[in-house]
């Protein structure tokens, strides 16, 4: 068996949905996130970000047996491409491989893996919303639509602060 990590920092963390994830830890490595992709059911969820604030994100163990498992498993959940999951080490690590397989290798961990989702806003896979344009499509939901929206903005692990994170969750009441 190979000692195998998942980062998250969004709904993986509360429903982890089939992912064989153990308890999540919160000293994982610092990625930039924010707040901006459109994603399922009209939630405004966390991606990784070139330039956003980098805040330290959570990891779980995986019980796989190997990093394509992990990566297999993480792939099915998101519901999403091979490209869209960043593992380390790999072919796929995306630009902040060094930093999360140093983060690693200091955990003793053989492989790590991420959602690796670009920003996504009005259909543009990698356009990134401003704040203003977040705030004003959750204000523009009717009460029904907004529900799972609002309940993913609550339900993000109080340690992700972005930039839009304080005005969501006053948008979201909590």
């Amino acid at each position: 068996m190979v000692a195998v990590a998942c980062l998250g920092w969004g709904s993986l963390i509360w429903n982890p949905d089939g992912l064989p994830a153990g308890d999540w830890h919160p000293d994982g490595p610092e990625l930039p996130l924010e707040f901006a992709r459109l994603s399922g059911g009209g939630r405004v969820t966390l991606v990784i970000m070139a330039d956003g604030p980098r805040v330290p994100v959570l990891w779980s163990m995986l019980d796989v047996p190997s990093l394509a498992a992990g990566a297999a498993a993480l792939r099915k959940r998101e519901n999403t491409k091979a490209d869209w999951i960043g593992c380390w080490p790999g072919d796929s690590a995306g630009q902040f491989a060094a930093e999360i397989g140093e983060w690693a290798i200091g955990k003793g961990l053989d492989g790590v893996i991420w959602t690796g989702l670009p920003p996504r806003w009005a259909d543009e896979n990698g356009r990134i919303p401003t704040e203003a344009e977040v705030v004003e499509y959750l204000k523009a939901l009717p009460a029904e639509a907004a529900v799972e929206p609002f309940r993913y903005i609550r339900n993000a692990p109080a340690q992700i602060k972005t930039p839009y994170r304080e005005a969501l969750m006053k948008l979201a009441g909590a």
